[in-house]
């Protein structure tokens, strides 16, 4: 029973689907906005690598966010101070938890306020994040899948290298840094940066045969997540829907703290997160079996 709840949250039936309009959602007595975008439902080859040859399969339409979380967004929650009345519960089973204050500039000088993508984050904070959100706006948002971040990636047609410049930030026109998020061209569902300029966090665990009825991949909370996408550092080969990686140890390794820190990552200046929203909402007693389960 409890397998079939998270199949139903993390999969809505396709026809909740129908009629999905994007949108801009507010965060409550902020200034600070951000876009959703409506994914129609379809099928696309999923996995497919050089080492495997991919799974045809149906995806459910959702909304996906436009861009990569900015610090924008996510100062508000990662410092209190910023976070306007009514603050969520610190206590009880609706408790939500900051991050430790950045200990350095995680941004190295690249960008913070102004449409800069939020890095540095391990995949609990950007969970926890949107456990946030969830309790500021009452609507359930999380780490899309393996699955509907590659469908939402490729959206229908795979953009050739020669026009990559076009679409994403990488080691060719990055300047070797993270930039502004939706200064590119978007996909064609209508979304922007889901290659390059910085990985994205999603909910899958690493494992390095992935597949439908595997994804999502969960093993523990503290078991190697996965980014997708690859990130302005990297080579234009490696900025494709099928890029992926499981988090490093390395890219924590500056961490003066013992044991280290579990929100931040001090050398993954690459790594960031977007959102996504199931085109049913689920019921509360879904969303708290969820976040008990990857929190």
């Amino acid at each position: 029973m409890r397998q079939l709840v998270f199949i139903s949250l993390l999969f809505s039936h396709a026809l909740w689907g129908q009629g999905l309009k994007s949108y801009q959602q507010s965060i409550p007595e902020t200034r600070v906005n951000f876009d959703m975008v409506a994914i129609p439902s379809g099928n696309f080859i999923f996995g497919q690598t050089e080492k495997q040859s991919g799974e045809k399969i149906q995806v459910p339409a959702f909304w996906m966010g436009k861009t990569e979380v900015t610090y924008d967004e996510y100062q508000l929650f990662f410092e209190e101070s910023r976070d306007p009345e009514p603050k969520p519960p610190k206590e009880g089973p609706d408790a939500i938890t900051r991050p430790s204050p950045p200990y350095i500039d995680f941004t190295l000088g690249m960008g913070k306020v102004g449409g800069f993508p939020a890095n540095s984050m391990q995949q609990y904070a950007a969970l926890m994040y949107c456990k946030w959100l969830y309790a500021k706006t009452g609507i359930f948002y999380r780490l899309p899948t393996e699955i509907e971040w590659e469908y939402a990636s490729k959206a229908g047609t795979e953009i050739p290298t020669d026009r990559l410049k076009d679409y994403a930030w990488f080691k060719g026109n990055s300047n070797e840094k993270y930039q502004q998020v939706g200064l590119k061209k978007p996909n064609a569902f209508g979304l922007h940066d889901m290659l390059g300029n910085v990985s994205e966090w999603v909910l899958d665990h690493y494992d390095e045969v992935y597949t439908r009825k595997d994804s999502p991949v969960f093993i523990d909370k503290y078991a190697d997540a996965v980014v997708r996408g690859g990130n302005f550092q990297d080579e234009a080969t490696q900025v494709r829907p099928t890029a992926r990686m499981a988090a490093d140890p390395i890219w924590n390794r500056r961490d003066p703290q013992v044991p280290k820190s579990i929100w931040w990552n001090a050398d993954a200046p690459f790594v960031g997160f977007r959102i996504m929203r199931p085109a049913k909402q689920p019921t509360k007693q879904e969303i708290n079996t969820f976040f008990e389960k990857y929190l």
